[in-house]
């Protein structure tokens, strides 16, 4: 196991923890809400996320990555922005996360490894095409989540101070697909541990 498929194994450590402190139950399903999506998202599985136990029917996300700010507004435009990943790997570390009513605050490290090609597009200056590159910045998630803790959007805020890029050799990529594998393998592990339907509040 290489450093970055035991980083993707380990990102979600720092919600486990926080859950485990927390009792409030509108709290406690937001977390859940918020692990489950992580891990829905890292597989692919981008249907189940505006699914309508786990998202409000028109959510809004605002996204400051690279040169381009994005909004992205309603659930098929949600999806779309997914899609628009590609196979970048991407994964959280480092994590100061907080809950409360409205919903998760969580400043983080966010990863990712990529080809050149796949960072220029989101507008990251990086030389080779082929080449991959690993990205790290500090950044402030904001979730906001409605009264039943349904995920009302992202706002997703990057510390360009912070930016790191650097080369990864060929030899140290972990790929999208083995990403997935993972993320499908803690999906089944966390519904194993909490039973059906426990991000639903009222369940969790």
């Amino acid at each position: 196991m290489n450093r970055f498929e035991k980083a993707v194994y380990e990102c979600m450590e720092p919600t486990r923890a926080l859950l485990e402190r927390t009792s409030d139950p509108l709290h406690r399903a937001i977390l859940l809400n918020f692990w489950r999506h992580v891990h829905l998202e890292g597989s692919a599985q981008f249907e189940a996320i505006t699914a309508p136990d786990m998202m409000v029917d028109h959510p809004v996300y605002r996204v400051s990555w690279g040169d381009e700010p994005a909004l992205v507004e309603g659930k098929e435009a949600v999806v779309a922005f997914y899609n628009s990943v590609g196979e970048s790997v991407l994964w959280n570390s480092d994590d100061c996360i907080a809950v409360n009513d409205w919903g998760v605050a969580d400043e983080l490290t966010f990863h990712q490894l990529a080809k050149g090609a796949d960072l220029k597009a989101v507008g990251y200056e990086v030389i080779e095409d082929e080449t991959y590159y690993h990205v790290s910045s500090r950044q402030a998630f904001i979730w906001p989540y409605d009264e039943t803790a349904r995920l009302a959007g992202e706002h997703l805020y990057e510390d360009k101070t912070s930016l790191k890029i650097e080369e990864v050799d060929a030899s140290e990529v972990i790929t999208a697909a083995r990403v997935r594998e993972i993320h499908r393998e803690q999906l089944a592990k966390l519904e194993q541990e909490r039973g059906p339907n426990y991000w639903v509040l009222g369940t969790a």
